[in-house]
């Protein structure tokens, strides 16, 4: 990467927000200029990037003359007012929201999975669900090597997830319970501490949530195979930080254990922590904090044919959201794709 580029990032002051602007620092991002962006309430915060003071701007439709490149983290809403602001400037958008994710003229990317796709972008590409990167991070080389036909998750996503008010919520009511005081939720619609909650996002008419759908529609999106048939359960748990993930799968043609263990040990950004008889297996506390994906407890499913089980946990601040992000932008960078197509 020669060249530097002017980069913004929508949400800056947001936990992904703040993890975007950590992440470019750490991997080096060739940044000319960090242009941070807010609310008007937000707009005059003081951040640190590289060393220096940057002071966040308001988001406004005239906020990206000049930039080239923009992460966003928020909010749909937001993304679907300003994201075409940004690409009518020429700046190329990279939006963490749930806006563009189904465009069918907007790529949905994990870099290890389908990095090609970022190649017919138009101006916008979509980062995908936390839930989904860390899963299909994993169903990648798999489904290379045995097809994959089913898929059945269930999550367990920490409160880390909904935002910094979730955390403050979790910590807050956890010591009250152990007092037994009461607690007041507010962030969520139950107590989350000591608690999970099977409600993540809103629920669609066929008794589904809205992230649950999100990961049937994006698997399928990235993995370029509509005939994936997938089925999810996403559940709230109290966890601060990082996504755990049950996953089954049932294969077109057989699959050992040793052989998906052997793909996955190999497989980018994947890292195999599988040794149950020594109590080793991924957990949350140890994926926080940390880029890769960790996938253990594989094992066969007795009870279908070319099934097997995985355990997939990750750090849905990092992975499942700002490191993709800046790895799709070093994507864009190293195929010199920083432009909006006219």
């Amino acid at each position: 990467m020669s060249k530097e580029y002017r980069v913004a990032v929508a949400g800056a002051t947001g936990a992904v927000g703040r993890a975007m602007r950590s992440i470019l620092e750490e991997r080096r991002f060739p940044v000319k200029e960090l242009i941070a962006l807010a609310t008007a309430k937000s707009a005059g915060t003081r951040l640190e990037y590289g060393g220096e003071e940057v002071i966040c701007r308001e988001l406004t439709p005239d906020s990206f003359k000049g930039v080239d490149l923009a992460l966003f983290s928020a909010g749909g809403g937001t993304s679907l007012k300003f994201a075409p602001f940004a690409r009518e400037a020429g700046c190329v958008v990279v939006d963490n929201s749930s806006a563009w994710r189904m465009d069918p003229d907007v790529p949905l990317v994990v870099p290890e999975v389908n990095p090609d796709d970022v190649d017919w972008h138009k101006g916008i590409i979509a980062n995908p669900n936390c839930s989904t990167i860390q899963m299909v991070v994993v169903l990648k080389p798999l489904h290379d090597e045995a097809r994959i036909k089913r898929v059945v998750v269930s999550t367990y996503q920490a409160v880390s997830g909904t935002g910094h008010k979730a955390v403050a919520e979790l910590l807050e009511q956890t010591p009250k319970v152990l007092a037994g005081e009461p607690v007041q939720p507010v962030v969520y619609p139950h107590q989350i501490a000591f608690n999970c909650l099977p409600h993540i996002d809103v629920f669609l008419e066929d008794g589904y949530t809205k992230e649950e759908r999100k990961m049937v529609d994006e698997t399928q999106k990235i993995m370029g195979d509509s005939s994936i048939a997938v089925t999810a359960t996403c559940v709230r748990v109290p966890v601060q930080n990082g996504h755990s993930e049950a996953v089954n799968l049932q294969f077109a043609h057989p699959l050992s254990v040793e052989r998906a263990r052997e793909l996955l040990a190999a497989a980018p950004g994947v890292k195999l922590v599988d040794d149950p008889a020594n109590k080793v297996y991924p957990m949350p506390i140890d994926a926080s904090g940390r880029d890769d994906t960790y996938v253990g407890r594989i094992r066969v499913d007795p009870t279908a044919e070319n099934a097997l089980n995985l355990w997939v946990v990750a750090d849905n601040l990092r992975k499942g959201a700002a490191l993709n992000a800046v790895q799709i932008a070093e994507l864009l960078a190293e195929r010199d794709l920083v432009r909006v197509p006219r």
